[in-house]
């Protein structure tokens, strides 16, 4: 009997989950955007007996913040509907995207050759490399990565190189929340700061994100140079023009649509991925005659944490203005005092088990509608900071977890024993920055 029936739940969460997207395209049609929010609640009900505890917390946020809206502010779950399904449809086209772009035999011949060089260089090579991946790739460029380093570890055993190698690939992608046009936290900061634009954030956070990289050889292992094997993977140019050439078209589409279209933000990449996913499918049907849909049946744990976390963090932003009232302001020295302590909050939280995504929510939801409108550089610098930190720092990081199971480094030494001291000094310099900007732009 339930060998008869799971196949067509995983049918219609994966149904539910494509209409949310098609919602979120689509945006424009009346009545689109509450109707995917609702595919959204269907498909994470489905699939409740599979959700986390993390996501079904949040799933009882959802309906505890939709009766206090009922009863407060009706009108406000329209708008908590809207940044569900915008969000939630942001997070699956990025999921389609990695489908398409992690088969590709470019990507596989870059990601080999990252291994390739003396270890300074090779840390570089993977730090960098892997940041790039990231940008269209997500949690794919620790997973396409993270595969060769357990490769390694079981052909050749422990060792300094590949405990190296890790480092470089977590810090690389916790890069890609600081500064990737296409990160789900440059999105929601961008959505939570309206007064914000993604240009001006990016190019702070992108130079930021530079220098993380660089400065985290600071904390390796001394390694021996290795001598390459005769089949050692070299890639060549050609990959990477190709694979960057993608990346550029994407975000080339993303800044059109957002500047001078005039789409939000979260639409815009939404709509550019959606576009390179929808060629992609068509490119690959064309070469292999049939045309193989990627299953969403398994995502409702992602469903939830964004889509809820987006739906909670409206309604707290509204309900808070609400409560506090038009009127109410901290007073202006507290301003790049909470800045500072904005990074502090992501860590702390996420080294506590809570998902950036719910932090950053709540710290975008009630501090942007109070943050002066001059200043929200500041507030946002320190968000994605803090995200980025935390994401290679945290012990329950989703990339942290999955390099455990790649390579079999407990998740706890890879995130807070072999990143601490990294992760404390980059706290300081990420809050500073953040306060000072602050304070310089609030006046």
């Amino acid at each position: 009997m339930t060998q008869a029936v799971q196949p067509r739940f995983y049918r219609q969460r994966s149904i539910l989950a494509y209409l949310a997207l098609l919602c979120g395209v689509l945006s424009f049609v009346p009545g689109a955007m509450v109707f995917g929010a609702v595919c959204v609640v269907l498909a994470v009900l489905l699939a409740w007996k599979e959700l986390r505890t993390v996501a079904r917390m949040l799933f009882g946020f959802v309906v505890f913040g939709t009766l206090a809206a009922l009863i407060m502010e009706p009108a406000a779950l329209l708008v908590a509907s809207e940044n569900m399904t915008r969000l939630s449809a942001l997070i699956l086209t990025v999921m389609l995207l990695s489908s398409v772009l992690g088969n590709s035999a470019d990507l596989l011949k870059i990601s080999g050759s990252l291994f390739s060089g003396k270890p300074l260089a090779r840390y570089y090579s993977l730090a960098f490399g892997t940041g790039l991946l990231s940008v269209p790739l997500n949690f794919g460029s620790v997973g396409v990565v993270g595969s060769m380093i357990g490769h390694r570890i079981r052909g050749r055993g422990d060792s300094a190189m590949t405990r190296n190698a890790v480092r470089a690939v977590i810090r690389g992608f916790a890069v890609s929340p600081i500064c990737s046009p296409l990160s789900i936290s440059v999105v929601m900061t961008v959505t939570f700061l309206p007064g914000l634009q993604s240009w001006e954030l990016i190019a702070l956070s992108l130079p930021v994100g530079v220098l993380i990289l660089l400065g985290g050889a600071w904390q390796r292992e001394p390694e021996q140079v290795v001598v390459p094997d005769d089949g050692e993977v070299q890639a060549g140019v050609a990959p990477w023009l190709r694979f960057a050439g993608i990346i550029a078209l994407i975000c080339v589409g993303v800044f059109a649509l957002s500047g001078l279209v005039g789409l939000s933000y979260s639409k815009s990449v939404t709509l550019s991925c959606f576009a390179a996913v929808v060629i992609g499918f068509s490119l690959r049907g064309a070469r292999t005659r049939k045309l193989d849909l990627l299953t969403m049946a398994p995502v409702s744990n992602e469903l939830i944490i964004v889509g809820g976390s987006a739906f909670i963090g409206a309604l707290i932003s509204l309900l808070a203005l609400n409560l506090m009232g038009d009127d109410f302001s901290f007073p202006r020295w507290a301003y790049p005092v909470l800045a500072f302590g904005v990074p502090w909050v992501f860590y702390i939280g996420g080294t506590g088990g809570f998902n950036p995504i719910v932090i950053g929510t709540l710290v975008g939801g009630v501090l942007g509608p109070l943050w002066p409108a001059e200043a929200v550089l500041g507030l946002g610098i320190a968000m994605v900071c803090g995200w980025g930190i935390t994401s290679g720092g945290s012990p329950y990081a989703a990339n942290s977890l999955l390099m455990e199971r790649l390579t079999a480094y407990p998740a706890r030494q890879i995130g807070l024993h072999w990143n601490f001291r990294l992760s404390m000094v980059l706290l300081l310099l990420t809050g500073g920055l953040g306060a000072g900007l602050t304070y310089a732009l609030a006046g």
